[in-house]
Parts: structure tokens; C-alpha cells; sequence
């Protein structure tokens, strides 16, 4: 499967908000316009690929206007702020919406992870 979007890039450091809710992500800056929204995605990092659940958009629910590319990156754990990392996105999962609390956001984001890891058992990625 070929996929809809590349991006590379420094991790940047970010608000923390996604560590604090259970998803840490790995923050890079666009480097091109990319439909908002969450995405079955890959994260290649010193040779080595992962699965992630990346989000392209602005928080919506914290009222913040700024697009960014946000990639939660399952069963990884390892510090690379600074570092170059490659995202490939595969699949749109879902529309960027705003949530009515923080609870809802979080519960929300248990059901995409667990759409796209359903993806990738029957994706060829």
C-alpha cells in the first residue's frame, strides 16, 4: 500500500498535552498542506519503522489555531527530541473535531488507536 503522505523532520518539542494524556507524541513541523485530521501512519526512526496514529491539525479542543503533525508511536518509548524521523501516512481515520471535555478527547483517542492497530493486521505495511 502506497501511502497519501510523506513528511520528514526534527522532532520538536511540543506542550506536553499529549504525554499527559496517555499519548506522548513525536512532534515535527509541516513541511507541506495535509488534510486535517487523524491517520493510520508509520514513523521511521534510525532505520527502524513503527505504527502510530498521527494527528494533523490544530487542537481544537484547547482552542489552538497552530497546524501541526503529531505521531503517537505504539510500543515506543525512547527520547528523540532533535532527532530526524520520516512519517508516512496510509489511511485518514477520522476528521480533526472538537470535543466537549478532555474525557471525551482521551476516550476518543483509545478508539482510533485501536482502529488503526485493526489497519495495520490487514494492511500489507
Amino acid at each position: 500500500m502506497n501511502e497519501l503522505y510523506k513528511i520528514g523532520g526534527v522532532v520538536v518539542r511540543g506542550e506536553s498535552r499529549g504525554k499527559s494524556l496517555g499519548f506522548p507524541t513525536a512532534n515535527i513541523r509541516l513541511n507541506k498542506k495535509i488534510p486535517e485530521g487523524i491517520y493510520a501512519g508509520t514513523v521511521t526512526f534510525n532505520g527502524a519503522t513503527y505504527h502510530s496514529a498521527s494527528f494533523v491539525g490544530s487542537a481544537k479542543t484547547f482552542q489552538k489555531k497552530d497546524v501541526k503533525l503529531e505521531s503517537y508511536i505504539f510500543d515506543f518509548n525512547n527520547d528523540i527530541y532533535g532527532k530526524r524521523i520520516t512519517v508516512k501516512l496510509y489511511k485518514k481515520v477520522r476528521e480533526n473535531i472538537k470535543f466537549d471535555s478532555v474525557e471525551e478527547l482521551v476516550e476518543r483517542m483509545k478508539k482510533d488507536v485501536e482502529e488503526i492497530k485493526e489497519f495495520f493486521i490487514t494492511a500489507e505495511i
